[in-house]
């Protein structure tokens, strides 16, 4: 079964996904193998590997590490075209439907499609949504956008809905890398009861307490990364 099968499996049967996020610029290639042991230990079902920017052409090498060393699915999560490696399980096919950027639109999926026509990864088309978490997030530069107000529920909710009405498979809502306030819950909950596709959210949450209200108010797969960057003895807390 595909990636995107289970996880259409894991949500018809009300199981709740956990994506850790690895950043090629900030993972110790040294200590994969003792950081996979805690991942191995704890809630997580999948790997997603990416950031907005790489600027030292890691990401091949950490997908090929990270292989040696789990079973669990790797899923690219490319801040741009250079950061697919045909060495991962899959791929977010991301349209930032948040900006309206056409780079981050359409002009990186065009420059990715020749190179994923050619490779067997699994491809996951994602509509991608900033959400402000009162941080400057590395998305918006690159990006140049700005994310959407969390007062602004209506536009997350239309947008979320016309990324579905439009073919993506997933949407993603992310209030950034190091955000400060984590997507609200009344806003996760909405776009949840309005959408037909997987929910997956990111950004800001740091405790075991936020993960689990993340997940009631409607998350399909939550998204840690930082936290875990910044305090291992976070998988402690999520034990299986």
């Amino acid at each position: 079964m595909n990636i995107y099968q289970n996880i259409l499996l894991a949500k018809k049967e009300g199981k709740k996904l956990l994506a850790v996020l690895i950043d090629p610029e900030k993972i110790d290639l040294e200590n994969i193998a003792i950081f996979f042991e805690k991942v191995h230990q704890s809630i997580a079902t999948h790997i997603f590997i990416g950031g907005s920017t790489d600027e030292n052409n890691q990401t091949e090498n950490v997908v090929s590490e990270i292989k040696k060393t789990t079973h669990l699915p790797i899923v690219l999560f490319p801040g741009d075209v250079s950061q697919i490696s045909e060495k991962a399980d899959g791929i977010l096919f991301l349209s930032l439907l948040s900006g309206r950027n056409p780079e981050y639109l359409i002009e990186q999926q065009i420059k990715a499609a020749p190179i994923l026509k050619n490779i067997h990864l699994e491809i996951l088309p994602t509509g991608y949504i900033l959400i402000d978490g009162k941080k400057e997030t590395a998305t918006q530069k690159v990006s140049n956008t700005k994310p959407i107000a969390q007062e602004n529920v209506d536009l997350i909710l239309n947008t979320a809905l016309a990324g579905e009405f439009s073919g993506k498979k997933l949407i993603y809502l992310e209030a950034g890398s190091g955000a400060t306030v984590p997507v609200n819950n009344s806003i996760i909950n909405v776009v949840k009861k309005n959408l037909s596709i997987p929910l997956i959210v990111g950004g800001g949450i740091r405790s075991k307490e936020q993960l689990d209200i993340t997940f009631n108010a409607g998350a399909d797969i939550v998204v840690i990364g930082t936290a875990f960057e910044d305090d291992e003895t976070f998988f402690e807390d999520l034990k299986k």
